[in-house]
């Protein structure tokens, strides 16, 4: 997919609530108890803006949102960032649309004044391509906790140096 075909907005709206919902449950790769947690975060987003601490990327085809990121400052630190969410509509993936998400999360939180992002992952079978997708964008396998969401389903945490 080229870059030109793709519009980005940063401003969560309640609309986007359902857009989130939509794009999450399309890929298969969340909990049902994750997605609540997805839809609050836009929420606090669409009727607190950057007063909520999350901040995101919207990318819109056609006027429709097929992916969407979800950052923010690391309380505590001077300039780490988590990458809360990053999902691409099914229908939408394998055109590199996560990429040019993932590079426009990093651009703006750059210039929020981010030194590093922290993304996070299951170590399950069923999220390699997930860290395949950290890795090949130049994200590096920092830490692992075993078990952490379940027994023999870990957290593998990435860095990105900006």
């Amino acid at each position: 997919m080229e870059a030109s075909q793709i519009k980005f907005r940063t401003n969560a709206t309640p609309e986007d609530i359902e857009h989130v919902r939509e794009i999450i449950v399309s890929t298969g790769f969340f909990y049902d108890f994750e997605v609540p947690v997805a839809l609050e975060l836009v929420e606090e987003g669409a009727f607190e803006g950057e007063q909520s601490g999350y901040f995101f990327i919207f990318a819109e085809v056609e006027g429709k949102p097929v992916a969407y990121s979800c950052y923010g400052h690391i309380a505590g630190t001077d300039a780490g960032y988590d990458l809360y969410w990053i999902a691409t509509h099914n229908d939408m993936r394998g055109t590199g649309i996560g990429k040019i998400v993932l590079r426009e999360t990093e651009k703006k939180a750059k210039e929020m004044g981010a030194r590093y992002i922290i993304a996070e992952t299951s170590s399950l079978e069923k999220y390699l391509p997930t860290r395949l997708f950290y890795e090949k964008n130049g994200y590096s396998k920092d830490a692992f906790i075993a078990d952490y969401y379940k027994p023999g389903d870990g957290k593998v945490i990435y860095v990105k140096r900006l």
